[in-house]
């Protein structure tokens, strides 16, 4: 017996200690160590920066379903025990003349249940079609498929459920599907992996970021806007047109080719057919047609938790994940303080609950931090309307596209370094048919003026600096302190809660598909609830200048402190599960040997 108990902790040290060497061998950074001195990786040129958009008779792309059987199957979160199901039945119309087809002539039905085969519940639900119009001669009309949403409602948290989704009727029936429901909210569970992509398009790069992706086995895919570039697409059926403006320099409305629509639907269904996927509008779903109508696929085509969220718009809306609370945020709607948007956030923020969910991470389109030339300082309104209320609540990371090329800050609140600010990340780097940015805002030549990047929705409200190295300028000399990482490839993110203060954070690039265990940037977001809650932080009016010392950035080994006392606490909990959240404190570890050994010598005493 005497030997057992020498046993546990001699186990034990050797396994912290593999654990130590290991980190400090291939350290992964964590957010306690910056902020970091920012760092550029300029575009590769022996790649390219751009490919053609897919043909509409790749067979990712063309229609296998026949006649009323459903196709585009889609998942989407509705709450902690519910999920919506949505898909696409019938054909859809492009001409001159179109006749809409008649929701009503196909029943909308979800069959599922926890065995293969066995369905021991049914779930109906709703089904509508959509046209997109031009009043112009030349320009083609488009009516859509009969489109299907069902919420399943009732759902066992964690759960394997099987599904099959159509017209019992007829029969057209789908066949099975499977998903997993994901944990009741709390601070001890988590979605295994959350995958962020932004402006995915549908080229030949677009499938490399999705066959990325598929290999890194996300349990939830957040799209921040700009999905099918159905708006980038020619209608003659040809390649894409990276810039629509020198292609159709006459045209009289920006003409959307629909059928794309349809086709990344069929595209992505291979995997939103089995785990969620949670979108957001940018600006290629504005599509303008007749009568001064927008977004009108986006509205329809998509299933999202917005009257579940307390939401009266599909443009923004919450949910919960286990322990994480997403927002996701409208920029091409009201955004300013006295509209409906923001009163909805306030309200989202005030009845959150951080004891449940701890983390916090916030989505939209534009990204309001950005040092690329392309949409440099483009929804500034937008920030400085709403940035104040995210800070206060503590919001830890934000995720946006719009710029395609990834870019992560240090945290920042008004273009301050502030260890309480959220980490925004830029992942508009999907790969669709505008290519990658490559021009940055402070390299000589390549700053914006003050009439270049107008927002399609929205206010100008571009600045000079007031204060810091670029004081008195639009654009810095030299890469902001508040970027950390930036570069120029196309790829996408994966987002691993590992307990209620540690994330891992992994950006994927495109060119290292092949390559085992490769990233382009990994770090650890840490979040410090102790030293950022909201009590702390100064209010409205207190200007970023002033901030207190206590908020001051720290260096080196005396901002560990409280993450000794985490890690005792994580070694002893989890000594007989999972040594992921131990593995994340070995940074700093390696980083600190004191804390190393102090843990070593507790750890002894506890048996």
């Amino acid at each position: 017996m005497k030997d057992y108990k020498l046993w546990i902790p001699l186990t034990t040290f050797l396994i912290i200690t593999k654990m130590v060497v290991t980190e400090s061998e291939t350290h992964i950074p964590t957010t306690l160590e910056g902020p970091f001195e920012p760092v550029t990786r300029r575009f590769d040129s022996s790649l390219r920066k751009g490919s053609s958009d897919l043909p509409m008779d790749d067979p990712r792309l063309k229609k296998n379903a026949t006649s009323n059987f459903p196709e585009q199957i889609a998942l989407a979160i509705s709450s902690s025990t519910s999920i919506w199901v949505s898909w696409v039945t019938g054909d859809a119309q492009v001409g001159s003349n179109v006749t809409e087809l008649d929701p009503s002539s196909v029943l909308s039905e979800v069959w599922f249940g926890n065995e293969s085969g066995k369905y021991t519940s049914v779930a109906k639900g709703v089904s509508s079609v959509y046209s997109q119009l031009y009043p112009f001669e030349g320009l083609l009309n488009y009516t859509s498929g009969i489109i299907h949403h069902v919420r399943l409602k009732g759902l066992e948290p964690e759960t394997k459920y099987y599904y099959k989704c159509g017209d019992s009727s007829i029969p057209a029936m789908s066949g099975e599907h499977v998903f997993e429901t994901f944990p009741t909210p709390s601070p001890k569970t988590y979605p295994h992996r959350i995958a962020v992509i932004g402006d995915l398009g549908l080229t030949s790069n677009s499938t490399t970021t999705i066959d990325h992706l598929i290999q890194n086995d996300p349990s939830m895919i957040v799209m921040v806007g700009d999905l099918s570039y159905a708006n980038q697409y020619q209608t003659t059926g040809g390649k894409g047109a990276p810039c629509f403006s020198c292609a159709f320099p006459d045209a009289p409305i920006r003409e959307t080719y629909q059928p794309r629509w349809d086709a990344w639907g069929r595209f992505m269904e291979p995997l939103t057919s089995r785990i969620p996927m949670m979108v957001i509008e940018g600006n290629h779903e504005i599509e303008p047609q007749v009568a001064g109508i927008t977004f009108k696929s986006y509205l329809t085509r998509f299933a999202v938790p917005s009257a579940e969220s307390g939401s009266k718009s599909n443009f923004y809306y919450s949910f919960d994940a286990g322990g994480v609370h997403l927002i996701m945020l409208g920029a091409y709607v009201d955004y300013n303080r006295t509209g409906d948007q923001y009163a909805w956030l306030k309200e989202d923020l005030r009845q959150l609950d951080r004891t449940v969910t701890p983390w916090l991470v916030a989505a939209w389109h534009p990204p309001w931090y950005n040092s690329y030339s392309s949409h440099y300082q483009e929804f500034e309104c937008m920030r400085q309307d709403m940035e104040t209320i995210l800070y206060q609540y503590g919001v830890d990371i934000v995720f946006s596209g719009h710029v395609h090329a990834y870019e992560r800050m240090n945290r920042v609140y008004n273009y301050t370094l502030d260890p309480c600010g959220p980490v925004y990340i830029t992942v508009g780097d999907g790969g669709n048919i505008e290519e990658v940015d490559v021009d940055f805002a402070d390299d000589p030549g390549k700053c914006p003026s003050a009439g270049d990047n107008i927002p399609e929705f929205g206010g100008v409200c571009h600045l000079n600096f007031s204060s810091g190295p670029a004081k008195g300028q639009f654009c810095w000399n030299s890469q902001p302190d508040w970027s950390a990482y930036r570069e120029s490839s196309f790829g996408h993110g994966i987002l691993e809660v590992v307990n209620s203060t540690y994330a891992l954070w992994t950006w994927h690039r495109n060119q290292d598909i092949y390559k085992d265990d490769s990233h382009g940037d990994q770090i650890y977001i840490v979040r410090q609830p102790e030293l950022c809650s909201t009590a702390s932080k100064p209010s409205i009016s207190q200007s970023p200048g002033s901030l207190p010392s206590s908020l001051l950035p720290s260096t080196g080994c005396n901002h560990h402190p409280s993450l000794l006392g985490l890690s005792l606490s994580l070694c002893h909990s989890q000594l007989n599960g999972s040594l992921g959240a131990l593995r994340a404190n070995t940074n700093s570890f390696a980083a600190c040997p004191a804390i190393m050994y102090t843990l070593l010598f507790r750890l002894f005493s506890l048996f």
